[in-house]
């Protein structure tokens, strides 16, 4: 019911609905409607109440709400469903237990994630209001060893939405992570499940701190956001927009013409590995190489100390550059 109520607010914005409208609508009590009211405002919706006017909803940018999203979207297949939450366990969680019945190209977001997460098993700090929390539901027709290809994908969308909304010098950390001045702004997740021969879904989960001003201690050494860098609040809403329109430009690209290379040319511009000496850790061994080419498939090529040159899979490799986390 309160989904409903806030469609219906946001259908008539800079109007106000009556109470009684409302009420007769959707056939409940004007109490009923009144208590629905205050649990949006609660959640951070900016609704005005006037006596004998009823309520209005005032659009900010602090709140990400569906139809705001919707109405703005000019993607055809990327986008065509989109679930808002106020607080969810994990976008990727979530995607999961809708996956089999979900349309393709559904996107979830949520306003926080109470157990945020990232590769390898890693935590994911995910504040409320703060960061844009989000994960989309793929179901191409391609093999399963295809399917890590779009975190490739997810990885340029988000730096190149990045640099266009903000003008923030952002870069790609192969083979899941954004970085801005040395330091981690956005981790991707992606997740698959089918067969031998087919996938039956994908899901690509991004993880962007937006508009955090602190982390917990533990990421502080790693972790920025863009309005740190930037010195003033983003526009989540515009941020995500961008990301999806590049996002279906990129995938649409892969799957007609079956190359990577669009978003290869962004991933290799944008590269924070490129030419660098990094270290190569997979469990308890690490060894350092040096990076000389992403190649036609999104594979890291490095050349090691001994002289042996090895192409790397993301898979259970973390990379780190010699000194730092990049």
């Amino acid at each position: 019911m309160k989904e409903k109520i806030l469609k219906e607010l946001y259908t008539h914005q800079g109007k106000y609905v009556s109470g009684e409208e409302l009420s007769e609508k959707f056939q409940v009590s004007r109490t009923a409607i009144w208590k629905h009211m205050n649990n949006l405002k609660k959640q951070g919706y900016t609704i005005e109440t006037t006596h004998k006017k009823g309520y209005r909803l005032v659009e900010t940018t602090e709140k990400l709400i569906k139809e705001a999203l919707k109405e703005h979207l000019e993607t055809e297949e990327i986008g065509q469903e989109i679930l808002c939450f106020d607080s969810i366990d994990s976008t990727n969680n979530y995607c999961k237990k809708i996956a089999k019945d979900a349309v393709h190209g559904t996107v979830v977001i949520s306003e926080e994630q109470t157990v945020g997460r990232g590769r390898l098993g890693r935590n994911w700090s995910s504040p409320k209001g703060e960061g844009i929390w989000m994960s989309i539901v793929l179901k191409p027709s391609i093999p399963p060893t295809e399917g890590m290809k779009m975190t490739q994908i997810a990885a340029a969308s988000v730096c190149k939405a990045i640099r266009e909304i903000t003008d923030v010098e952002a870069y790609i950390k192969w083979p899941n992570d954004i970085v801005v001045g040395g330091k981690k702004v956005c981790g991707i997740l992606t997740e698959m499940a089918g067969e031998l021969h087919k996938i039956d879904y994908l899901i690509v989960g991004m993880g962007i701190n937006v508009n955090n001003q602190e982390f917990p201690e533990e990421f502080q050494g790693i972790a920025t956001s863009l309005t740190i860098q930037k010195g003033k609040k983003i526009d989540r809403k515009t941020l995500i927009l961008c990301i999806l329109k590049t996002f279906e430009e990129l995938y649409q690209h892969y799957i007609c013409q079956g190359t990577l290379e669009k978003t290869l040319e962004i991933i290799r511009l944008y590269s924070a590995v490129l030419g660098k000496t990094i270290r190569i850790i997979k469990g308890e061994e690490e060894i350092k190489g040096k990076v000389l080419e992403i190649n036609d498939e999104g594979l890291l090529k490095v050349q090691l100390e001994d002289g042996r040159q090895e192409m790397l899979i993301s898979g259970e490799i973390s990379i780190r550059s010699e000194n730092g986390y990049i």
